[in-house]
C-alpha cells in the first residue's frame, strides 16, 4: 500500500503575481490595487486627507484673522503699526509651517496603512482597518520621524544654498544670478535622484521595523539596479495626477466665471457674486481634494510594490512568499511574518532568458544503393515472338440467377410468376 498525501489547494493569487515584476505590471497594478480594499484604501486616505486640509485652514485662518485685526486700532504708517504688521506675518507663517508638518505627518500615517494593506494584499489577505493600524502603530513614530527628518534636511540644505547666493549677490550681482539660474536647473534631477534612491525607506521601516538610518540604508541598497524603472513609474504617476487635476480644474474655473458674470453682469461685486465665487472655489478644492487623496494611494501602492519587486529579485523574498501562503492554506497557525524573514540575504542573479535547448542530429539509418535500371537485351534476329505470358481473362458475365428449393428441379415454373 502507499500512502499519498492529503489534497491541499493551490495558493490563493494575490494582488500580484509572486515572481520578479516587469514595468508594466507594476505600473498597472498600482492602479488596480484600489478595487482590493477601497473601503480601507480610499476612504481612509480620504477622511485623513480632509481633516489635514481643515487643520491647516481652519488654524492658519484663525491665527491670521486673530493677528491681523489688531492692525484696525493702529495708524497705519506708524512704527508700532508696522511691527504689528510684521509679527501678524511671522504668526501665521509659523502656523502654516507648524500646521503643514502635522498635516504631513497625517500623510505619512496614510501611507503607512497603504504599505502594510498592499503587503497582506500581495499574499491574499484582507484585513480592517484596525489591523492595520495594530501594523503601523509600533513604527507610526518612526516614519513620522524620517518624514520630519527629511524635510529638516531639505529646508536646510535650501537655506544653505539660498545664504550662499545671497552672499555673493552682495559682491557680484550678476553671478549670483547665474548660480541662481544653475541651482534651480540642478535642483529638478538632484531631487528625482535622492527621492528615487529613498523611496523604499518608508516601507522598510512599516514591513521590516527598521530604524532611520537601516532603512535609509536598505532603501540605498535595494533600489540598486531597479532605480530607472523605480523613477519612470513615479513620474508617469505624478505627471498622470497632475494632468487630471490641471483638466478637472478648468471647467470649475469656467463655471466660477460664468455665473460670476451672470449674477453681476455690470461688474458690481454683490452678495449673490461672493456666493457664487465660494461655491466655485469649494467645489474645486473638494474635487482637488479627491484627487490628492487617490494619488496618494497609488503612489504608495507602487512604492510597496516595487519594494516587493527588489525584494524578490535581491533577496528570494517570493519563495518566503509561496512558502508562507501554502503553509497558511494548509492549516498552520501564528505564521511568522514572510517580510521580516531573512531580511540582507543575498541569491544568485536570476538570467533574464534561457538558453535555448541544443539541437542533437541523429544517425539516419543505412539504406542500400538500388542497382540502376537497365532496359532488357532486344531480341535475336529470327527468333520467335514471346508468347503472352498471361492470357486475357474470359468475359464475365453479372446475369442475375434463380434460385430453387431443393427437390423442386423437376416441378413446373412458371415463367409468368414472380415468385418463380
Amino acid at each position: 500500500m502507499t500512502a499519498y498525501p492529503a489534497w491541499t489547494p493551490a495558493p490563493r493569487p494575490g494582488i500580484i503575481p509572486l515572481h520578479p515584476l516587469t514595468f508594466g505590471t507594476i505600473l498597472g497594478r498600482s492602479f488596480a490595487a484600489l478595487r482590493q480594499n477601497p473601503r480601507v484604501l480610499l476612504g481612509f486616505a480620504l477622511c485623513v486627507q480632509a481633516a489635514a486640509y481643515l487643520l491647516v485652514l481652519l488654524g492658519v485662518g484663525a491665527v491670521a484673522l486673530a493677528s491681523f485685526t489688531r492692525l484696525d486700532t493702529l495708524r497705519e504708517g506708524t512704527d508700532e503699526f508696522e511691527a504689528v504688521m510684521a509679527g501678524s506675518i511671522a504668526l501665521t507663517a509659523i502656523t502654516a509651517f507648524v500646521l503643514g508638518l502635522a498635516a504631513g505627518a497625517l500623510g505619512v500615517i496614510v501611507q503607512g496603512v497603504v504599505v502594510s494593506e498592499v503587503a497582506h494584499a500581495a499574499v491574499a489577505e484582507k484585513l480592517t482597518l484596525r489591523a492595520l493600524w495594530q501594523r503601523v502603530k509600533p513604527v507610526a513614530w518612526r516614519l513620522i520621524g524620517y518624514s520630519l527628518l527629511l524635510a529638516f534636511a531639505v529646508l536646510l540644505l535650501i537655506s544653505a544654498v539660498a545664504a550662499a547666493i545671497v552672499a555673493i549677490g552682495f559682491a557680484a550681482l550678476p553671478v549670483a544670478v547665474g548660480l541662481t539660474i544653475l541651482v534651480v536647473l540642478a535642483a529638478v534631477p538632484l531631487s528625482l535622484w535622492l527621492s528615487t534612491k529613498l523611496l523604499l525607506a518608508p516601507a522598510s521601516i512599516i514591513l521590516e521595523h527598521a530604524t532611520i538610518g537601516g532603512a535609509i540604508a536598505r532603501s540605498w541598497t535595494l533600489i540598486r539596479g531597479r532605480f530607472w524603472p523605480a523613477l519612470g513609474i513615479i513620474v508617469i504617476i505624478s505627471l498622470v495626477f497632475g494632468t487630471i487635476a490641471q483638466v478637472i480644474g478648468i471647467p470649475f474655473s469656467f463655471l466660477t466665471t460664468g455665473l460670476t458674470t451672470i449674477l453681476t453682469p455690470t461688474g458690481d461685486p454683490g452678495p449673490a457674486a461672493i456666493v457664487a465665487i465660494i461655491v466655485g472655489v469649494v467645489l474645486t478644492q473638494v474635487v482637488t481634494l479627491l484627487i490628492q487623496s487617490v494619488a496618494v494611494v497609488v503612489q504608495a501602492t507602487a512604492t510597496s510594490i516595487i519594494y516587493i519587486d527588489c525584494r524578490m529579485r535581491r533577496e528570494g523574498l517570493d519563495i518566503d512568499l509561496l512558502g508562507y501562503i501554502e503553509r497558511r492554506d494548509s492549516g498552520a497557525v501564528e505564521l511568522p511574518d514572510p517580510y521580516r524573514a531573512n531580511v540582507g540575504r543575498v541569491i544568485a542573479p536570476r538570467p533574464t532568458s534561457y538558453p535555448a535547448y541544443p539541437a542533437q542530429a541523429y544517425p539516419q539509418p543505412a539504406t542500400p544503393p538500388y542497382p540502376a535500371y537497365t532496359p532488357p537485351p532486344p531480341p535475336a534476329p529470327g527468333a520467335p515472338a514471346p508468347s503472352a505470358a498471361v492470357a486475357a481473362p474470359a468475359e464475365q458475365s453479372f446475369a442475375p440467377t434463380r434460385w430453387t428449393a431443393p427437390g423442386a428441379a423437376d416441378a413446373e415454373i412458371d415463367p409468368e410468376s414472380p415468385w418463380s
